[in-house]
């Protein structure tokens, strides 16, 4: 299993490390063997019989790093052969890479907007998880920051994801909600790099989702928020319909739904639906 942090895919070659040229018999042994392990690495996306060992790439919200680490691991051992490449971003990173044809098989996005825009790109999606915003400081909490009122404190170095992401739009529903006009000193294109900024001290406070602030551990200090004023993230699986492995696809994402991506989903904090 690889995983990668907001990687953009592209079409793999061979490189042949030698450009001497080979003489006669040679030369035509070298051209069958070639023959032979094209067709062998061409079957179609039937990587392995059974539909098992097929090599899946996973694009998935950044906040499903932790969770899917595990739970990649899970499928693995379920489905001997298969091999999992999980590529997380910023959901709206994970659309633009699907619109650009970017090879991939599956698609998790934070929010059901995303997802609904690439219709026709994705087989029926189908929600696998849940999630909650909480608001979340260095552990010296340097901005006393007490809860979400103090977010308005123009001295306050605040960090929210950018509008286009989802943890964005939803910190400002959750903003909106209770009365709060905030401005951010930065706007990140994940999660995950609003969580960074402030495990490194680079903010004095930031919304992420609640799954990251456990997966911060002591690194942060979290600051719930009341739950009138928070939203419910929802994450859609689907298999998306330029897969080159359609069945595989298929399988991993109604696999997403199944006992042991629950219990891996849910010790990670995620809400089920």
């Amino acid at each position: 299993m690889i995983v990668a942090d907001h990687t953009h895919l592209r079409q793999g070659a061979f490189v042949w490390g030698s450009s001497r040229r080979l003489p006669g018999r040679a030369a035509a042994a070298c051209a069958a063997l070639l023959l032979a392990l094209t067709a062998c690495g061409t079957g179609g996306g039937d990587d392995a019989a059974g539909g098992e060992g097929a090599s899946l790439t996973v694009l998935a919200a950044a906040s499903l790093t932790d969770a899917f680490g595990v739970l990649g691991e899970r499928y693995e051992r379920e489905r001997p052969g298969a091999d999992l490449t999980f590529s997380f971003a910023g959901s709206q990173e994970l659309a633009a890479q699907v619109t650009q044809g970017v090879p991939a098989d599956v698609l998790v996005t934070a929010d059901t907007e995303t997802m609904d825009g690439l219709a026709g790109r994705t087989e029926e999606p189908v929600v696998i998880a849940r999630n909650e915003l909480a608001l979340v400081t260095p552990p010296d909490d340097p901005g006393g920051v007490r809860g979400l009122a103090d977010l308005a404190d123009p001295g306050l170095r605040l960090v929210l994801a950018a509008p286009e992401v989802p943890a964005g739009r939803y910190g400002q529903r959750v903003l909106d909600a209770a009365g709060i006009e905030a401005a951010a000193d930065s706007q990140e294109p994940s999660v995950r790099a609003v969580l960074s900024k402030v495990r490194l001290g680079e903010a004095d406070a930031g919304l992420v989702y609640a799954t990251d602030a456990v997966a911060a551990g002591d690194d942060v200090r979290t600051v719930p928020l009341p739950e009138e004023h928070n939203i419910v993230a929802t994450y859609p699986a689907a298999a998306l319909t330029g897969s080159q492995h359609p069945d595989e696809a298929r399988d991993f994402a109604a696999w997403l739904g199944s006992d042991a991506a629950r219990a891996a989903l849910a010790d990670a904090g995620f809400g089920l639906p």
